[in-house]
């Protein structure tokens, strides 16, 4: 007799209770992933690589040659062989150093072969179709669908959702978030104390209509994009385009439509009388790394540019590696060589030299400039015409020559010229001799300094007005396929503009004759049937404001990316985004949601069940980014200039930094006044050395395209906090309104600088600790006063007259401290 225990034990084991309480294999999940690790490299895209002529990323080809036989598991070569025990026929070969399949993955094949086999198209490449909203236990916890796909997850994973997090945390968050900048105590304090159901709503609002909502989207954009202040390839000298960063802010301030955006940077040039907005997008194709180097080859650097470009393009807006088409097929996504060089002679338009300085840039005036410079232009004509007329008639006075230095040897054309008779002496044409005459005769001075001082004026004018590389389309260059990527093999067929022949085509050219351009290009892009660029950008928006994409991997959509945790929610969202392309809406989305009201803080089960956050059952807190941490501790000190836009600047820098910088030499000039306390993505961003401070919190160097920025904990963070002079004046600066505004006694006055930094008043033992700092310092520096004046003389700013010295360094090292805080520089 089978005891109850038994009997279920054995239920438990029995194979078809088993397959009927798991769920059904999702090849997405459970085999592509598998199959593109293991296999596509020898059985994948890459023709050339294929090895047995068996393709298995198409089921067809899989099936035909046996490798498959839907719902035979036994009879699956494929399966044979990764289950052999011979070493001669297991797959993957032992010769390939990759691991054998698990005895999990093992039984997710054969169960999938036993349910039909069944492909699908890859979660990216498949067409974009608008899910229906899941339907969820805990409806009201939901403020809009965002929460009910979360919700669902989060459910079927047997937990609940966080708290939502306190007044205070929301506010930063929102804050930081959404301009960059921390909230200052006064607008945290009204938001708490405002009671309204529209409280949070209002703050949205307001923080989505301020100019800085610009600066902190646009530093996204530009890491994607690889903006940067120099060319990057050895003399890495500067170039023109801190415009561009301008029409970015600008684009995302007013809410321009992201199809439009696309089409402004990818081919402005190309529209139908284009702006001088549309001509600085296209700046755009010029932010790759050149070179001046005088020995380089041309071909080489066409074939380099070309590649950058496709590379860039295909990370941005289709968020894959295009570029690992280059020298062959893809060993895993359908990209092909034909695709990759067919993108490439999109851009083949672009004028440019390939190697060599580029050229000035176009002209940036406003109607104001263009109506003073015109007056220049008709000074300058004048002061011109004076001279003309003055040297005409001093040539027609018969004693002309005896005015003339004795030392000095007329050239010939004016010895002719004399030698006529006065009336028979034209105004002289040769800049030669007019030259010669304003340069040696008393007279003819005053009219000539007056064309070099209008002369001046119109050159220092147009100096001051600002340039920007822009694209000027032109004669395509011939672009080939080059065998292996090869640039001196120029052997391969010559490519015509054309989109990846997987992805849905670019409709039908008027003329049979004709050449698709990068207006085609664009258009495809954002068009309605390719599902790439909706589902990449959302992914990236969500990271912003969760901390992690719904597909993680931000820089790969392909098959060895990661796939979505919430695939419906993300197409759903990307369907949304699609339909308006409107980037405030999808962004208020989001931070209007449950989802993005959550607590970060941990609560045991959510720690057990998912301890990466993949179920975004709570908030993510992270430390800033690095442009942010230095304008958080400027704002907290009152230090920042808040003015938005305009060229780059050069603050604190290291001397000797760019000692090894070549082709010129050079030393970095740091800026006075207000222009050091500019924003962080104000900062000259030099490719081959990015400001130290910049590096520290990992800021990229912008070579490259930027998906995603390392969050790093090193000990040079702290040392740049507590060292590097744009933190210590700042330290400083804040000091000195902590003693002026904190209140009568020192309690009073860290509990101001902690709230003023964090948004909160300090605990007890936060305070006690601060105070015991204020203490060791006071008695430091009362001992040792120059130690106090070598503190205070760090920054440009002079060191108020009041307080002493010595109070107001200890006081600058308590704040030194306030703003090294976790939570100071913490997006929780």
């Amino acid at each position: 007799m089978r005891t109850p225990l038994l009997v279920a034990c054995w239920l438990l084991l029995s194979p078809a209770v088993r397959s009927q309480a798991a769920p059904p294999v999702d090849f997405n999940r459970d085999i592509r992933p598998v199959l593109a690790t293991q296999c596509y490299a020898c059985h994948g895209p890459d023709e050339k690589a294929r090895k047995a002529d068996l393709r298995l990323d198409v089921r067809e080809t899989a099936v035909k040659a046996g490798a498959i036989t839907p719902g035979k598991p036994e009879a699956s070569t494929l399966l044979n062989r990764i289950t052999s025990k011979d070493a001669d026929e297991v797959m993957p070969p032992v010769r390939s150093k990759k691991p054998p399949l698990t005895p999990e993955q093992t039984d997710l094949f054969r169960r999938w072969i036993a349910e039909g086999a069944k492909y699908s198209d890859h979660w990216s490449f498949a067409p974009l179709i608008r899910p229906p909203v899941p339907r969820v236990k805990s409806a009201a916890w939901g403020r809009n669908p965002v929460d009910v796909f979360v919700l669902a997850r989060i459910e079927a994973d047997g937990l609940a959702p966080s708290r939502e997090a306190d007044r205070i945390t929301l506010i930063r968050r929102l804050s930081f978030d959404l301009t960059g900048l921390p909230p200052t105590p006064e607008e945290v304090r009204a938001f708490v104390a405002d009671a309204g159901p529209d409280a949070y709503d209002k703050l949205v609002d307001r923080l989505l209509a301020s100019p800085h909502y610009g600066e902190r989207m646009a530093v996204w954009w530009l890491d994607l994009v690889r903006f940067a202040d120099s060319i990057g390839y050895h003399s890495d000298n500067p170039m023109n385009v801190f415009p561009y960063r301008d029409y970015v802010i600008r684009a995302f301030n007013e809410n321009k439509r992201f199809d439009q955006f696309t089409t402004e940077q990818l081919a402005g040039d190309l529209l139908p009388k284009p702006t001088a907005a549309q001509k600085v997008a296209t700046a755009y194709n010029r932010l790759l790394q050149t070179t001046e180097e005088g020995g380089a080859q041309a071909r080489e650097y066409e074939a380099k540019y070309a590649s950058d470009r496709v590379r860039n393009f295909g990370q941005v807006w289709l968020g894959g590696t295009l570029m690992c088409a280059e020298c062959h097929n893809h060993k895993f996504d359908p990209y092909t060589q034909k695709d990759y060089y067919s993108i490439a002679a999109f851009f083949a338009d672009v004028q440019e030299a390939a190697v060599g300085r580029r050229e000035p840039g176009l002209a940036l005036t406003t109607p104001e400039q263009e109506a003073e410079l015109a007056g220049l232009d008709a000074a300058t004509t004048a002061a011109r015409e004076k001279v003309e007329a003055t040297v005409a008639d001093y040539l027609k006075k018969p004693d002309a020559l005896k005015t003339l230095p004795a030392n000095v040897k007329p050239p010939a054309a004016l010895d002719q010229l004399l030698a006529l008779p006065p009336e028979k002496r034209k105004p002289a044409a040769d800049k030669q001799i007019t030259d010669f005459l304003t340069k040696n005769v008393a007279e003819l001075k005053p009219a000539a300094d007056a064309l070099a001082a209008a002369q001046k004026r119109k050159t220092d004018f147009d100096a001051a007005i600002p340039r920007v590389l822009v694209t000027t389309a032109g004669p395509p260059r011939t672009v080939r396929i080059l065998p292996r990527g090869n640039w001196l093999d120029p052997s391969g067929p010559v490519m015509a503009p054309n989109t990846p022949g997987f992805l849905p085509p670019l409709p039908p050219l008027k003329d049979p004759k004709g050449r698709y351009t990068r207006l085609d290009l664009a258009r495809w892009t954002i068009s309605p049937e390719n599902p790439l660029p909706a589902r990449v950008a959302v992914n990236r928006l969500w990271k912003q404001f969760f901390g992690y994409g719904i597909a993680r991997s931000l820089e790969e959509s392909g098959a060895q990316g990661q796939l979505p945790t919430h695939p419906e929610l993300l197409d759903w969202l990307a369907v949304e985004f699609r339909d308006s392309w409107d980037v405030k809406k999808l962004v208020r989305l989001l931070v209007t949601s449950s989802a993005y009201r959550q607590a970060s803080v941990e609560t045991p089960a959510v720690r057990e069940r998912d301890p990466f956050n993949k179920l975004f059952a709570r908030q993510s807190r992270y430390r800033l980014d690095a442009e942010f941490v230095r304008d958080n501790a400027l704002a907290v000190s009152g230090l920042l200039n808040p003015k938005i836009g305009g060229e780059s600047v050069k603050p604190y820098q290291p001397a000797g930094y760019w000692a090894a910088l070549n082709f010129p030499t050079r030393e970095w000039q740091k800026d006075a006044g207000e222009r050091v306390y500019r924003r962080g993505m104000y900062t000259h961003w030099q490719r081959s050395f990015p400001h130290p401070a910049m590096i520290a919190f990992d800021a990229p160097s912008r070579e490259e395209c930027t998906c995603e920025r390392p969050r790093s904990n090193i000990p040079q963070q702290a040392l740049a906090l507590l060292n590097d002079p744009e933190f210590v004046e700042a330290a400083r600066a804040f000091a000195t309104k902590v003693i002026a505004a904190g209140g009568a006694d020192d309690a009073a006055r860290v509990g101001w600088a902690f709230e003023r930094a964090t948004g909160r008043r300090p605990r007890p033992e936060e305070a006690k600790v601060l105070l015991a700092v204020l203490a060791k310092h006071r008695a430091d520096y009362a001992a040792h006063p120059d130690d106090a004046k070598k503190l205070l003389a760090v920054g440009d700013t002079p060191p108020p007259k009041d307080p002493p010295a010595a109070e107001l360094a200890a006081w600058t090292n308590v704040c030194r401290v306030v703003l090294n805080l976790h939570e100071t520089i913490t997006r929780q």
